[in-house]
């Protein structure tokens, strides 16, 4: 068969223009499909956006699902230069006493002088030595291996702070040409008073050993272990640290300095922090009814239209979207709650029937916390299990986000809907191209049948008058 370049050029017919129009009309067989796949793609992603909005609305209710916040408490200390404190949920509520009469101490322990920080103190040749560090409060004693370059000043401490025990050393530079090396607890309290003995050297052991009961130490005591003394509400306390965590419970003390007389730690109801948790819930569960508005958003369309606004939400009408949005407003009250409180409405946060949004009254919240912060808490978070707002706002919004909900339920069904649709237009376009291949096939035969006839035509026309004109000649 013939080549031709362009359809058309032999045979004069517009058959490049007429392949170009019927492609243009298979292809057009793709567009419904594709209008689809437009719509189940923002389909998906709308929903990515709702699950998105769901788990920060999650976030903010997971906050005030905790009675942590409905039973927070503040401290405050009439003298912030002895002792500060800080309280737990639960604290108890009143006015305390408190006197410090001494603070708890880390024993430290200084060596002899010495002229080297590189010199060994020990026997030379001895082999390797145990220094043994023994504390009362420690389960078991410390014992680090010393060779001799280890003997040094530089060497001990080294081997010491190396050992991460609940023992520290540093070297002290006494004058131009001496040094000293301190050996502290890092912990305060009588039972982390420490003794320090050298078993296979002698002579380390006169310079760095040190027992409280022996008379012949190599390292004498500057600051001596001791625990911290108070009385709380005139009852005598002792304790090994400067950190008083049961002191009244729920309050954690710590000393600072000596009292000169008796002052006050008073514990009180703090509020805020429920305050602020709830408005937060407020400012979240109108965020995302914002997310279902904008999801949801219809415009309305003149009469007779055939299609829908382009700026409608993608999931207009959508099923899962209304039973989780319908679910969650009707959560919002707590009928069986044990308190007086049933409904948000009584502690100032309120509904907007147009909107859907709600509205919060800062002051009668603050009202209802300080007059019944139990009573709040049992509206909100119930027995934290099946009942409570909050509770069974978590308890729903657990089940729609998981791999068995209604939101991955759904999502499955468009991930499913849209595959379908891939396979639908790669079948669609394969017939297209066959099609459009099989019409390209036939025009270029007709072209070039065509141009064989029209070739044939001009010859016989070319020959006929020819011999026209020979016979015309001969007459």
């Amino acid at each position: 068969m013939a080549s031709i370049s362009s359809l058309g050029i032999g045979s004069g017919l517009p058959l490049d223009t007429l392949l170009t129009s019927l492609t243009t009309a298979e292809k057009g067989r793709l567009t419904p499909i594709s209008t689809q796949q437009s719509a189940y793609t923002a389909r998906l992603s709308a929903y990515g956006t709702l699950k998105s909005a769901l788990t920060s609305f999650q976030t903010a209710n997971t906050a005030i699902n905790t009675n942590a916040i409905f039973q927070s408490t503040t401290a405050t200390s009439s003298a912030a230069d002895a002792f500060t404190a800080t309280t737990e949920s639960g604290a108890a509520t009143g006015k305390y006493s408190v006197a410090v009469t001494q603070l708890a101490q880390a024993q430290s322990l200084l060596s002899g002088k010495v002229d080297s920080t590189t010199s060994n103190l020990g026997t030379s040749g001895a082999g390797t030595r145990t220094l043994t560090i023994t504390q009362p409060g420690q389960e078991k004693p410390l014992e680090i291996k010393l060779t001799d370059a280890q003997s040094t000043l530089t060497g001990i401490r080294d081997a010491i702070n190396n050992a991460d025990s609940s023992v520290n050393a540093s070297i002290i530079k006494v004058d131009d040409s001496n040094y000293q090396l301190v050996v502290t607890s890092a912990e305060t309290g009588e039972n982390n008073a420490m003794t320090l003995s050298v078993s296979g050297d002698e002579k380390l052991q006169s310079f760095i050993g040190y027992d409280a009961t022996s008379d012949t130490n190599g390292m004498t005591e500057t600051v001596n272990a001791q625990n911290a003394l108070l009385s709380v509400n005139g009852v005598d306390i002792e304790r090994d640290s400067n950190t008083i965590t049961d002191a009244p419970q729920g309050v954690t003390l710590t000393l600072l300095n000596k009292t000169t007389d008796t002052q006050t730690l008073t514990i009180a109801k703090d509020t805020s922090k429920a305050s602020t948790a709830i408005k937060a819930w407020v400012d979240a569960y109108n965020a995302l009814q914002d997310s279902f508005s904008s999801l949801t958003a219809y415009t309305a369309v003149d009469a007779g239209t055939d299609e829908q606004d382009s700026s409608n939400g993608a999931l207009l009408g959508d099923s899962t979207l209304r039973t989780i949005q319908t679910q969650l407003k009707s959560h919002l009250t707590n009928g069986s709650s044990s308190s007086t409180y049933k409904t948000l409405s009584q502690i100032g946060i309120t509904s907007n029937p147009t909107t859907g949004k709600l509205e919060l009254d800062s002051d009668k919240l603050s009202t209802a916390l300080s007059n019944d912060s139990k009573g709040v808490m049992a509206m909100i978070n119930g027995d934290g299990k099946t009942t409570g707002i909050s509770t069974t706002i978590n308890n729903s919004i657990t089940s729609y986000l998981a791999t068995d909900g209604i939101l991955t339920s759904a999502t499955n069904g468009v991930n499913s809907t849209l595959k379908s649709l891939t396979t639908q237009y790669n079948k669609t376009n394969d017939s297209i191209n066959d099609a459009i291949a099989r019409y390209k096939e036939q025009f270029t035969q007709l072209d070039v049948l065509m141009t064989k006839l029209n070739s044939t035509s001009s010859y016989l026309t070319s020959q006929f008058s020819t011999s026209t004109s020979s016979s015309s000649s001969s007459s």
